[in-house]
């Protein structure tokens, strides 16, 4: 699933083709993704325009004219690909446009003016899209309880120790919880505790003090490096330019289960767990 840094690639990607560009036309293709897209989905965008694109967590935020808001989350495979205006056909009867199919997922075309085209293409369909109304946002389910966002100022080791103090849960755990800090995942948790030297084994009860300053600018380092490389293209992930992108060549341990540690002077071996499901990797040697 993509993670804060491929969604934030994406919002980057974004930017050119949209801020500030009026929505002339949407073709929703079909009535939900992972969950219904709100009846009137349609009628809300078409006309508006975009003052700007936002991010919170793993949520992209359109943000529309009207102070209402286009909420987007990716899931596994959803993808937003930007082109030119696609070629119109007849006889799509229950679509609002004439647009062909790209591909079999095409799920939500946008048209905007200047002749640019936006795609969401979901193959698995575990992404979804809502609406938020004027002033809503703080209220709405999606962000109520989530926690801050890991590159601003207010997420600092004081923040990270009293979130996690007294959690009878492993640090790992703690860290995909979104109410704790918004957008990890399980890619840049396991390369943030290798870069801390905390064993993702530890109780996060014990992290509090000095490991929550490593542990917090190694979270700081490794989001910073990845949204510079434009994020890891596993399976499905793609940017809004369709490039792919090459982060994941640079993993020092997500996926390199058996392989030789690369933290100068250690000599350890990366090894591979399974904690909530999940896979961890990590290196027993010197992640303490």
């Amino acid at each position: 699933m993509p993670e804060l840094p491929e969604v934030e690639t994406v919002r980057q990607g974004l930017l050119p083709a949209l801020l500030g560009k009026q929505i002339l036309r949407v073709d929703q293709r079909r009535p939900d993704l992972r969950f219904p897209i709100p009846e009137d989905f349609v009628s809300r965008l078409e006309g508006r325009r975009v003052t700007a694109i936002d991010r919170r967590g793993k949520y992209l935020l359109i943000r529309l004219e009207d102070a209402w808001t286009w909420v987007v989350h990716l899931g596994m495979s959803g993808r937003f690909t930007v082109g030119g205006r696609g070629q119109a056909t007849s006889g799509q009867a229950g679509h609002n446009s004439g647009w062909a199919l790209i591909e079999p997922h095409d799920h939500v075309l946008v048209e905007v003016e200047g002749g640019n085209r936006l795609v969401y293409n979901d193959t698995r369909r575990f992404g979804f899209m809502d609406l938020i109304a004027p002033g809503m946002e703080s209220q709405c389910p999606h962000f109520a309880k989530m926690g801050p966002e890991p590159m601003s100022e207010t997420f600092d080791a004081v923040a990270l120790s009293a979130a996690l103090k007294g959690r009878k849960t492993p640090v790992k755990a703690a860290l995909l919880d979104q109410s704790i800090v918004a957008g990890l995942g399980n890619i840049y948790v396991c390369e943030a505790l290798w870069r801390a030297a905390i064993s993702p084994r530890r109780m996060a009860a014990s992290i509090p003090g000095q490991r929550a300053e490593r542990l917090v600018g190694a979270i700081k380092a490794v989001l910073a490096d990845a949204i510079a490389a434009g994020g890891s293209s596993l399976r499905d992930y793609v940017h809004a330019d369709g490039e792919l992108g090459y982060f994941q060549h640079s993993f020092d341990a997500y996926d390199r289960e058996g392989q030789t540690c690369r933290k100068a002077g250690c000599g350890g071996t990366i090894r591979r767990i399974v904690q909530s499901g999940r896979s961890t990797f990590y290196c027993p040697a010197h992640q303490r």
